[in-house]
């Protein structure tokens, strides 16, 4: 009998129109191919004006996985860096970029507008999962009057790969921030945030002034590809692990075959306002034994308590079994809001009083063996 070895079966298929680029590669057209379902890839042509779509699926086909494709990616070479790239533009001589899509990513009874918006960097300025970029919006600083404003930093939501798979994009997911006056209860544009808003009305084409990208702290640590990742975010928050998720579930990337366990945590208000719910419910589905996934819903649940769910709550109810991955070298993370971080450090201390551990000792151990990873903001 003859064993046929095959490692990636590539086909080439027609594609639809322009309208494709607005959703995740998993939730495309499936085709059928000896009675599997293969995902397409997608892919952006920035070198021409008009966004259009390259006509081609890729099919990677191993056999531990075979009714699970990832997306092949380009181009590898990003992949020989021996570290991060770092602020290879400053404030002062930024990069422009050009905004290819903006697009609200929640729900109508979601408090407030969240975007994804994807900008064309064109393979100029590199960035590793986990940093974050600097936008400066157009104007003058009002406290500075003649200079440009403050940049401000936004978590980067996509692999180093960006969403169309060619290493030319990155994605920002930003919150549109909007002032209410407290006593008349009605929006107050003066006092709305400059730069979410100049994102969030931003247009395909428009340009965008960039810098870094910048930090080290939140990177994915990959000398260890079956280690245990415990993410915790609030809103945008979620922003990076999107970025980890993908390269660990979506992609194919030759030199990285993840083989561990991924556990995310996610708090939101409401379920309207959940963040790519459909990618990670996708892993969820394909990835049971490698992934994890755990929503708080303040508006939506309560907590054992009777009081609203929150993603501190959600970690009490795990806490033996979180605790235990973190003694057996689990990283941990934490993203969103500075304002999560104080009800977390605390529910994580009375934890570890139940157990008889010390918590300042224990949160030591943890920044020392560089397990415990913060960004807030």
């Amino acid at each position: 009998m003859a064993h046929l070895a095959v490692s990636q079966v590539s086909v080439t298929v027609p594609v639809g129109g322009e309208s494709s680029l607005r959703r995740s590669v998993f939730q495309r057209h499936n085709i059928s191919f000896h009675e599997k379902s293969w995902a397409p890839i997608l892919a952006l042509d920035l070198k021409t004006k008009n966004v259009r779509l390259k006509n081609r699926y890729v099919v990677c086909m191993s056999v531990q996985q075979a009714s699970i494709p990832k997306v092949a990616v380009s181009p590898l070479e990003l992949e020989d860096a021996k570290g991060p790239p770092l602020n290879l533009y400053k404030p002062k001589e930024p990069y422009t970029a050009t905004i290819v899509s903006v697009e609200r990513i929640v729900g109508p009874k979601a408090p407030g507008e969240t975007c994804h918006i994807v900008i064309d960097h064109g393979g100029i300025v590199p960035y590793w999962e986990g940093q974050s970029y600097g936008v400066i919006p157009p104007g003058e600083n009002p406290k500075k009057p003649g200079a440009p404003h403050n940049v401000r930093l936004y978590s980067i939501a996509s692999t180093r790969y960006g969403d169309f798979f060619d290493g030319k994009t990155t994605t920002l997911c930003v919150r549109r921030a909007v002032y209410y006056d407290p006593v008349t209860g009605k929006e107050d544009p003066s006092k709305n945030g400059v730069c979410s808003n100049y994102l969030c009305d931003s247009k395909p084409g428009d340009k965008v002034k960039i810098t870094g990208p910048s930090g080290k702290i939140m990177l994915l640590p990959e000398d260890d590809p079956n280690a245990t990742h415990i993410m915790i975010a609030t809103g945008t928050g979620v922003a990076p692990y999107r970025g980890y998720l993908r390269r660990m579930f979506m992609e194919d990337v030759p030199s990285f075959r993840f083989g561990g366990l991924a556990w995310l945590f996610l708090g939101v208000a409401n379920t309207d306002s959940l963040l790519y719910d459909n990618e990670f419910t996708k892993y969820l589905k394909d990835y049971p034994d490698q992934f994890r996934y755990d929503k708080a819903l303040s508006r939506e649940q309560k907590n054992r308590n009777g009081g609203k769910m929150y993603v501190q709550d959600k970690i009490e109810e795990y806490s033996d079994e979180i605790f235990k991955l973190l003694d057996g070298g689990a990283h941990i993370y934490f993203c969103g809001l500075k304002g999560m971080m104080p009800g977390i450090q605390e529910t994580l201390k009375r934890v570890a009083d139940q157990r008889g551990e010390n918590w300042e000792e224990k949160l030591a151990q943890l920044k020392k063996n560089k397990q415990w990873h913060v960004e807030v903001y």
